[in-house]
């Protein structure tokens, strides 16, 4: 395998962003690629100390990865949230799992970066759901083959929704690895919009998106909540 990029999509994250890079192992195996939608703070500034190359994009996570991944040099793209953190020995993992020729890609276990016992509990649900479905939402660092993505014609261009979409397909061509170590997420969403807002909120969005309810339709039902 010759490199893996790790991809962040950004809009106004100038307070995670330097944070998140600085996470990143120093690896010669890695590629660090943001792709910013249009911030208005300084995130870009912020990013450019730390990402091997920053890009600009039309805003929405789908449009932002698919453009980091076009740019990518590695032969694995990992996609990881701006408020996220890499385990210790992350790239060492993929590399294991994807030995098998039966594995197009995976993702990693959800922590909440939060001591608070109720967020515990919600990483848990979510990481036994995962285990169960092997469909990994987009908080939990999905990878996959650049093969793989490519076939799959990057990820669907929907404004909610995308990472389930594209882990959905992804399962199809193969067997999706759910490494046992986790990615690191902040507790802003849950401390800012309430546990069980949140909580609910993303189990119901979420059935009804597999009940099949246009993803249009959610995300502006999501907008109209926030």
């Amino acid at each position: 395998m010759k490199q893996i990029s790790v991809i962040i999509p950004t809009l106004n994250e100038s307070a995670r962003i330097a944070e998140t890079l600085e996470s990143l192992p120093r690896d010669r195996r890695l590629e660090r690629i943001v792709v910013d939608g249009g911030s208005t703070d300084d995130t870009r500034a912020r990013a450019e100390s730390g990402a091997g190359r920053v890009l600009t994009s039309g805003a929405g996570p789908a449009r932002q990865m698919n453009a980091g991944a076009a740019r990518a040099e590695g032969d694995t793209l990992l996609f990881l949230h701006a408020d996220s953190r890499l385990p210790k020995g992350a790239i060492d993992q993929i590399e294991a799992v994807l030995r098998d020729p039966g594995v197009p890609g995976g993702a990693f276990q959800l922590s909440i970066d939060s001591p608070k016992r109720s967020l515990r509990w919600i990483a848990r649900a979510a990481n036994l759901r995962t285990r169960l479905t092997r469909v990994p939402y987009g908080d939990q660092g999905i990878f996959v083959r650049r093969t793989v993505f490519e076939r799959l014609g990057g990820f669907p261009d929907l404004p909610i929704m995308e990472d389930l979409e594209f882990s959905r397909r992804m399962k199809r061509t193969g067997k999706i690895a759910i490494l046992s170590s986790a990615v690191t997420t902040s507790a802003r969403r849950w401390e800012r919009e309430g546990i069980l807002t949140v909580t609910l909120r993303n189990r119901l969005f979420a059935a009804l998106y597999f009940l099949g309810v246009s993803p249009l339709f959610l995300a502006r039902r999501y907008r109209a909540v926030r």
